[in-house]
């Protein structure tokens, strides 16, 4: 039986940086990272579009689920720690106007690789192509898989998004065998279904900067960026965002929420009804299909036409009367969508829910159940929005984790 006496489970963000903190700080201690795939790592090479968005400069007034849990790890392992974690690797970064951090090679191979390296620098052992189906405690620490003796446990195996990376939800279960409750878990950072006659039109189509309200029997959630309309539904950062209320709606109440779209919203109505009405003498000759190309995609205009039912083909702008021009403008402020569902865990970037925060010392990330038993990453019931928010908690609890406190 091999014994080390930290055994970290979960070769990706969490767990490399767990067993890198946990080497520096204490140097003689034999560490080994146990992952399923044949290499660690395979997950950072598709964040971030494949420049991965290691973190955020906001991320300390980001709205995170359980911030209250997570904000000791994000304060202790801020942003500009983080940065200094990777600038001590060799990898230099930058960051945009909206606070997120990326390489300077704009690669994520290069992030990888910086970790790669130094998980050989420190004599960490690699244990690939090793799933982890069983974990026991025993006397003195923890037997994994029958073969393996550890002192010392970080639990680091992600969620349930994108299985072919490497989570596929077993973390989960290794938890529940150790005494620990997991949340109800949805996908969350991914796009949404929809109903495919509304949208497929507008396949392609981006809107810029929308306002979309989630609502239910009341109001659910609310985002503003981006969206991109495609033929199954709606995509874009604002609507991803949405993804995880949504299904927990659609879980636990069985019917659809909407979205409601502003597609306008540095635009009062007023200001946008006179807008309209001013087309009349800028473009009163073109037909209805040309209403709105001045302010929208011309698919998503046509589908603002639609929904009010004036479209038609042979429809002259300068027929519309001020009652038409009311109807647009409250239809380009208030686009109703229903949300059938979303794409699931497979296209999603990160799992909402996890195990249960109240079971977890957020000083420490030791269990408050099983001793010198750590948690850390996306198996906690800890996530964000899209922008660097979620690595910047993996590497900040799987930093804490690895001080084995």
């Amino acid at each position: 039986m091999r014994k080390y006496d930290l055994a970290v489970v979960g070769g990706c963000s969490a767990g490399l940086a767990a067993a890198i903190n946990a080497k520096r700080l204490n140097p003689s201690l034999d560490i080994a990272v146990i992952e399923k795939l044949p290499r660690t790592g395979k997950k950072l090479l598709a964040t971030g579009n494949g420049k991965c968005n290691i973190t955020n400069l906001y991320a300390l007034d980001h709205g995170y689920v359980n911030k209250g849990f997570a904000s000791f790890a994000i304060n202790t392992y801020n942003p500009n720690k983080i940065v200094e974690f990777f600038a001590s690797m060799g990898l230099l970064t930058y960051s945009d106007s909206c606070g997120r951090v990326y390489p300077e090679s704009n690669m994520a191979a290069s992030v990888v690789d910086a970790l790669r390296f130094e998980l050989d620098k420190l004599n960490i052992n690699t244990v690939c192509d090793t799933p982890v189906t069983d974990i026991k405690k025993s006397d003195g620490g923890f037997i994994i898989n029958g073969n393996i003796f550890c002192k010392k446990l970080v639990l680091a195996a992600g969620g349930k998004s994108s299985a072919p990376q490497g989570s596929d939800g077993s973390g989960f279960e290794l938890a529940k065998k150790l005494g620990h409750t997991v949340t109800e878990t949805v996908p969350a950072l991914v796009p949404l279904n929809s109903k495919p006659e509304i949208t497929k039109p507008m396949k392609g189509m981006r809107v810029r900067n929308a306002v979309l309200t989630l609502k239910g029997e009341k109001n659910l959630a609310k985002t503003q960026g981006e969206i991109l309309f495609t033929e199954y539904g709606l995509s874009g950062i604002a609507a991803m965002e949405l993804a995880a209320p949504a299904q927990k709606y659609i879980n636990s109440v069985k019917y659809n929420p909407f979205t409601m779209i502003d597609f306008l919203p540095d635009m009062s109505y007023n200001e946008l009804l006179d807008y309209l009405k001013n087309l009349n003498k800028i473009k009163g000759f073109c037909g209805i299909d040309n209403l709105l190309t001045g302010i929208l995609p011309k698919a998503v205009g046509i589908a603002v036409c639609k929904a009010c039912n004036l479209y038609s083909a042979e429809r002259l702008i300068s027929e519309l009367n001020d009652k038409d021009l009311r109807r647009v403008a409250e239809k380009i402020k208030n686009f109703s969508l229903e949300i059938t569902g979303t794409r699931g865990f497979l296209n999603a970037q990160v799992t909402s829910g996890g195990i249960k925060t109240e079971e977890i010392n957020e000083k420490t990330m030791e269990s408050k159940i099983c001793k010198n038993l750590y948690l850390a990453g996306e198996i906690i019931d800890v996530d964000g929005g899209c922008g660097g928010f979620n690595l910047q908690w993996a590497w900040a609890s799987g930093m804490l984790a690895g001080e084995l406190k």
